[in-house]
């Protein structure tokens, strides 16, 4: 029996093999790590002149109120079918394919409405058409066609 007081030594803590660790994780994550570069690609943007947009041949305003009434260039079509509207737009635009459509149609109309405007425009022939938006500033203006 050995009654000797026993001496306890304190366990030593060796950081170089987790200094080791730390590293090459580090390393690894360096070499890995794909860093995007926005700037290698140069853009010249355009410049638009806002007088030279209003030089179109033609253009008829749909207006679109809320509940579901239309009017072509502020005359109120009677009827809400894509005839009427198509019959309307033919005679807005006098034969002229060149005519562009703008859609003005309020905030609460509905989905529909809107898609029986543009379908009434593709059954008359007229393929450009552009929506009307207001600012929030209160100014009002249309996206480009």
């Amino acid at each position: 029996m050995n009654f000797r007081p026993g001496t306890r030594d304190e366990p030593e803590i060796n950081l170089i093999p987790f200094i080791d660790i730390l590293l090459v994780v580090l390393i690894f994550l360096m070499l890995t790590t794909t860093y995007s570069k926005f700037t290698q690609l140069q853009v010249n943007l355009p410049v638009a002149d806002a007088q030279a947009q209003r030089e179109h041949p033609k253009e008829v305003i749909v207006s679109i109120s809320a509940d579901g009434r239309y009017a072509v260039n502020k005359d109120l079509v009677e009827g809400a079918t894509v005839e009427v509207l198509t019959r309307a737009l033919m005679q807005s635009a006098q034969d002229s394919k060149e005519t562009i459509i703008i859609i003005s149609a309020d905030a609460a109309a509905t989905h529909q409405s809107v898609i029986n405007v543009m379908d009434a425009a593709r059954r008359a022939g007229l393929v450009q058409i552009t929506f009307a938006t207001q600012q929030s500033g209160g100014k009002s203006g249309r996206n480009k066609p």
